[in-house]
């Protein structure tokens, strides 16, 4: 059965999203969403997770998760199950609770500012619903990690860890001088949050992970090592690109041929001719791909190309050639 690749690692982190079958509701009440937490708090005893955000809204929830042990899959697949089986028992309920599978963004987790751009994005979410007006702190809408943040240690779950985010905030100290800057520098941010829409937010909606060139480099090479015939999604599509690209680059670095120089040389080139046939043949790029990466004009005509450039069809058109003269 198709299903989205799952890139894990060690020491990975996440930003998890899932809504509700329908996007119905997920949580009833307050009894609903410290349900949630508390199963939360099962599945990081049984899978060593360590949570670094979270956010529980009406039909959905957002969760920003390290996993020490590699399994994500396994520890969602209990965790989001035994929920579901909770709140229906609760409820007398039967069926699905959660839509499909859950949205999993990898993040950076080098100290590059990454993590804290999820779990800002994380904590205001409040804001961007409209359940915080302007004149309220964002420490009173109850349902995120945020205002545990503002505790004490020891007064905090103990599958939280909030040193990692006070230290992208700018080596603030998990101390009462320490969270008031944070606590000072998150108004801040709510401010901005409610006077404005944030651009940079659409990697986090909408990407399938978050860093620097050389940590997305990393995960791609993953992906193309995990990934099966019944794997799809953004990682899968981006990661047999880049494997492309790379076939391509090293195919031109071999010939001396510069990249700029393929729309200067012939669309029946040889060597385009058969950069376009090891990439049908090693990639699953399309035939508009690869015409227009390799400027070999409209894509037929480049399947064209590399068809008779084929031994066989060559000594079948050289047979038929004969036949005729």
């Amino acid at each position: 059965m198709p299903r989205t690749l799952r890139i894990e690692y060690p020491g990975a982190i996440y930003h998890l999203l899932n809504r509700g079958d329908r996007r119905e509701d997920i949580f009833l009440d307050d009894w609903d969403r410290g349900l949630f937490l508390r199963t939360l708090g099962d599945a990081c005893d049984k899978t060593d997770w360590q949570v670094h955000a979270y956010c529980l809204m009406r039909n959905h929830f957002h969760l920003v998760a390290e996993t020490p042990r590699a399994n994500l899959s396994a520890g969602m697949q209990w965790f989001l199950g035994t929920y579901t089986v909770r709140f229906n028992r609760r409820h007398k309920l039967g069926g699905h609770l959660f839509s499909g599978r859950f949205k999993a963004l990898v993040v950076d987790g080098s100290g590059t500012g990454y993590l804290k751009s999820v779990c800002d994005y994380v904590h205001l979410n409040p804001v961007r619903a409209g359940l915080l007006t302007l004149e309220q702190r964002l420490a009173e809408y109850p349902w995120s990690s945020y205002p545990q943040y503002l505790k004490r240690p020891g007064h905090r779950p103990v599958w939280l860890r909030v040193d990692r985010l006070l230290g992208e905030w700018g080596s603030y100290r998990d101390s009462v001088a320490g969270r008031r800057r944070f606590e000072e520098a998150m108004e801040e941010r709510k401010r901005q949050e409610s006077s404005q829409c944030h651009e940079g937010w659409k990697l986090v909606r909408r990407g399938w992970c978050l860093g620097e060139p050389a940590f997305r480099e990393e995960l791609l090479e993953m992906a193309a090592e995990k990934r099966g015939e019944q794997h799809y999604g953004e990682a899968v599509r981006e990661s047999e690109e880049h494997k492309a690209e790379r076939l391509v680059k090293e195919a031109l670095a071999a010939a001396n041929v510069e990249n700029s120089e393929l729309p200067r040389r012939r669309k029946g080139d040889l060597l385009k001719v058969h950069l376009a046939s090891r990439l049908r043949r090693e990639t699953t790029m399309t035939w508009k791909w690869i015409a227009k990466r390799l400027a070999m004009g409209h894509w037929r005509s480049a399947a064209n190309c590399v068809w008779l450039a084929q031994p066989e069809t060559a000594k079948a058109a050289a047979l038929y050639s004969n036949m005729h003269l």
